[in-house]
């Protein structure tokens, strides 16, 4: 097979990849391991972590689409209330789910429709085809160029051979990284290494962020619902947070900025929960209040929580049984969580256990009813020609200034807390300020490499700032930068590394950037009003 941009992976970023790359009229083929493309939005489940900004500016015009789309879906299936119908941007946008953490929080299948029905133009044209259920197995590299990749079918087994101009990682995990020889880095980096405040004293390569086997579940008071006892429940219910001495099943949480310990429960208010809603609304996909009566037996919400953060080992860069153990386990914490708050949880009359909670298996399109890939928060991470560091963006190295670093050789904008999870060797949350920031084309370029790309959070950070480069719009920016670089590269007949070095290059793709949607720097606003 050929084509003039592969993209190894088909999740939030290999998707705003492949959307770019088309548009240029190249030809493109895309893998994914799952039967669901759309990563994070989807197979993952996770409704978009977005800043506070996005309905207005800081993000690309795709992802836009892909926002808007989302909310027509719901508007032209004709089951919203009059109210939930009203969208006048200067009053009110849809938010399906009403969660806490989102604009836009809504079914993983919509993410999944839309993103579909966005890339259905080119799959009919023939300039991308898309192959599921595969995986890379084996690269062709001579000197500092990537041949072709061999990916196989995770049903038949079945390999098949890729020849490419350029190859694109959009894998949630880096993987073609070690596939191809390319430099990376994992864990978390010293602060010899990057001088970071908030760096490791020392190197610490699979210190890595927390992963997530996400669920969805509704409550029907009435019914009963209890799962099955998991088979690791035992383990889980007894298990002691290290850094908070309290049991991690249980509503007992850690407020990620203070670290002082809180009391979350399922519904409603106590002390400590900041949002002033309890847990379920929080990522909630669905609220039924939104549609008309008889649409929804119940708000959907989906559990991603501190509860089922899984922390005890990294799910790569180790062997590959003790990395399908730690999956396995992974997956067990989010089935006993359920199990937990089905059976034994506190509820405020003084009884115990919500038998109602249903797992929704067919809103992840599972069997087991867990996302069909884990949440990943942190990949191997490119060498770059400039890394970026907490310096660049973080609120407390830059006092008095209102922007992150202003990178010459921006190729989008992005904006989040720099938000780290619990990690596999025992440290515990940081959540600190940073502020708007740019994506440079640097962090794009590996240190060698000349045609291959990161397309997602593999771009070069730290375990630091990958933190706040790992949300939904910056990754599927990223991805879609990642699309026309190569694109523009082919057009052109040079290398990524030459638009960066030859200034009237660096301009003239910045331009074909802003053609194509794209914000470079953050407009002149007042910040206080937001």
């Amino acid at each position: 097979m050929k084509c003039d941009i592969l993209i190894v992976g088909g999740g939030t970023g290999g998707v705003g990849a492949a959307l770019a790359a088309c548009r240029l009229g190249r030809t493109v083929i895309m893998t994914e391991p799952t039967d669901w493309i759309g990563g994070q939005f989807t197979q993952q489940a996770v409704p978009p972590d977005e800043h506070h900004y996005i309905e207005s500016c800081g993000r690309t015009a795709s992802y836009q689409r892909f926002r808007t789309g989302v909310r027509k879906y719901y508007q032209d299936q004709g089951l919203l209330t009059e109210s939930a119908r009203y969208t006048k941007p200067s009053v009110y946008l849809l938010n399906p789910g009403n969660g806490v953490v989102s604009r836009l929080c809504h079914e993983p299948r919509v993410g999944l429709a839309v993103m579909e029905s966005m890339l259905a133009p080119y799959k009919q044209s023939g300039l991308l085809k898309i192959l599921l259920e595969h995986k890379p197995v084996a690269a062709d590299v001579c000197g500092d160029k990537v041949r072709h990749i061999t990916v196989q079918s995770i049903l038949s087994g079945d390999e098949a051979t890729i020849e490419c101009r350029y190859v694109l990682d959009a894998t949630e995990t880096g993987e073609l990284l070690p596939l191809t020889g390319t430099e990376y880095v994992t864990g978390s980096e010293s602060q010899d290494d990057t001088g970071e405040p908030h760096a490791s004293a020392t190197r610490r390569p699979l210190n890595m962020q927390a992963v997530t086997s996400c669920f969805a579940m509704d409550y029907l008071p009435d019914e009963d619902h209890t799962i099955d006892k998991p088979e690791m429940y035992d383990f889980w219910q007894t298990y002691q947070v290290p850094f908070g001495k309290k049991p991690l099943l249980s509503w007992h949480d850690i407020d990620p900025v203070t670290l002082k310990d809180r009391t979350l429960p399922l519904f409603g208010y106590q002390e400590g929960d900041t949002f002033n809603r309890g847990r379920w609304n929080f990522r909630r996909l669905i609220d039924k209040s939104n549609f008309r009566p008889g649409t929804f037996a119940s708000d959907i919400t989906l559990v991603n929580w501190f509860m089922n953060d899984y922390f005890l080992g990294p799910v790569f860069e180790i062997p590959s049984e003790q990395a399908l153990e730690n999956e396995f386990k992974a997956k067990q914490l989010s089935l006993s969580s359920l199990y937990w708050m089905q059976t034994q949880a506190p509820r405020p009359d003084g009884g115990q256990g919500y038998p109602g909670l249903r797992l929704r298996k067919d809103v992840v399109g599972t069997e087991d009813g867990l996302a069909k890939h884990l949440y990943i928060r942190e990949s191997r991470r490119i060498m770059a020609e400039l890394t970026i560091t907490e310096q660049h963006i973080a609120a407390e190295c830059r006092p008095g200034q209102s922007l992150g670093e202003l990178f010459d050789d921006s190729v989008g904008v992005g904006e989040y807390r720099i938000d780290l999870h619990p990690t596999t060797e025992g440290d515990n949350f940081l959540d600190i300020a940073s502020l708007p920031f740019r994506i440079p084309l640097g962090a794009l370029l590996p240190v060698r490499m000349e045609n291959l790309l990161p397309a997602c959070k593999n771009i070069g950070t730290t375990h630091i700032t990958n933190g706040v480069y790992r949300l939904h719009p910056t990754e599927w920016t990223i991805g879609e930068a990642a699309g026309l670089l190569a694109a523009y590269c082919l057009q052109h007949d040079i290398l990524p590394r030459q638009v960066r070095k030859d200034k009237s290059r660096l301009e003239d793709f910045q331009k074909l950037l802003r053609d194509s949607g794209f914000e470079l720097e953050w407009p002149d606003l007042d910040w206080t009003i937001f």
